[in-house]
């Protein structure tokens, strides 16, 4: 089952159920208004949502309609928590290693996690906007996971069973202002602009055996004006599984329905498989000679962000839409 958030009805958007090929849709509105509504009554909503896809599939949904992406919100436009780890660890080394910065402690036991803004989470192709281009304008390709209530002190099992939906994630960061925030000790805050999130969120079931219950294990395909940069595989060299990052988020409290649970950027090991960000393919460049060569994103510059089913992106099916957007000043 996909689901989706059209830019109306309010700042929470109109929730819709839309066909696997992300060309039909149909308005949920008898069944739950928001995806947030959904979400909180989960158990009696996920059922008629699933025969609304089915009656979709088999063309008999009354309303169905033609979809234009470029309509589309985040599938959450307001989420209650947008909490984003770090769980790839090459990307850890390497950026850190870069900058000549120890690996933090417990590296290796416990993961990085950051919370981010989630009052205005960004549509598919809506604008990543920034005051300047000197700030380093930078995309990070991810997954994330949307869940139900999860009790403070969920093991990684429970907290498996919490999962509800997967989307896709472009947390855009401001390179040049994180290291004097980071220095301050507190934390990203001006570093991170509005995050962005794929046209659809998607139930487990879609993902068919790429999806084990804990990661996602297809190539995540990122294009920076037009041209290739990152397919890294989004299930390989992956520390903290998402059950992980949730049991390691609900350690001291819990977290309610429509808490968004990012991977951080997806990296591999293999230098073959790209970058999933500007940062990480310049740490490369520094390491190997001594300074940066690819610069940041500049206004007019484009990003897509795309995961295609085990056939690939000639012959296979787009799981959860593009997110295909332009850098513009605010």
């Amino acid at each position: 089952m996909k689901l989706a958030s059209l830019k109306e009805g309010g700042r929470d958007g109109t929730l819709i159920v839309v066909d696997k090929d992300i060309k039909r849709a149909v308005r949920a509105t008898g069944i739950a208004a928001t995806l947030q509504k959904a979400l909180d009554d989960w158990a009696s909503a996920a059922p008629r949502l699933a025969e609304l896809a089915e009656r979709l599939r088999d063309d008999k949904a009354v309303g169905s309609f033609e979809l234009d992406t470029r309509a589309l919100a985040a599938p959450l436009p307001r989420a209650y928590q947008w909490a984003d780890g770090s769980a790839y660890l090459s990307h850890v080394e390497r950026v850190r290693q870069a900058r000549n910065a120890p690996l933090p402690e417990n590296f290796l036991t416990d993961p990085l996690m950051y919370q981010g803004g989630s009052d205005d989470l960004r549509g598919p192709t809506d604008e990543i906007l920034s005051p300047a281009e000197e700030f380093g304008i930078d995309f990070e390709a991810e997954v994330a996971v949307v869940t139900d209530d999860v009790p403070m002190g969920a093991s990684p099992q429970q907290a498996a069973g919490a999962i509800l939906l997967l989307m896709l994630v472009n947390d855009v960061s401001l390179r040049e202002l994180v290291a004097p925030e980071l220095a301050r000790g507190f934390g990203f805050l001006q570093s991170k602009a509005a995050t962005a999130f794929s046209p659809v969120a998607v139930t487990p079931d879609e993902l068919g055996a790429a999806w084990d219950g804990a990661r996602v294990s297809l190539p995540l395909l990122v294009h920076r004006n037009g041209r290739p940069v990152g397919k890294a595989n989004a299930g390989a060299d992956l520390a903290f599984d998402f059950p992980r990052l949730i049991a390691h988020l609900c350690r001291t409290r819990g977290i309610r329905a429509g808490s968004i649970v990012g991977s951080g950027t997806v990296s591999n090991r293999d230098p073959a498989s790209g970058y999933s960000c500007i940062a990480e393919q310049r740490a490369v460049e520094v390491i190997g000679g001594g300074a940066p060569v690819t610069p940041y994103l500049s206004f007019g510059d484009t990003v897509r962000i795309e995961m295609f089913d085990a056939a690939g992106p000639e012959h296979g099916q787009s799981i959860f839409g593009a997110i295909d957007q332009k850098v513009a000043p605010a």
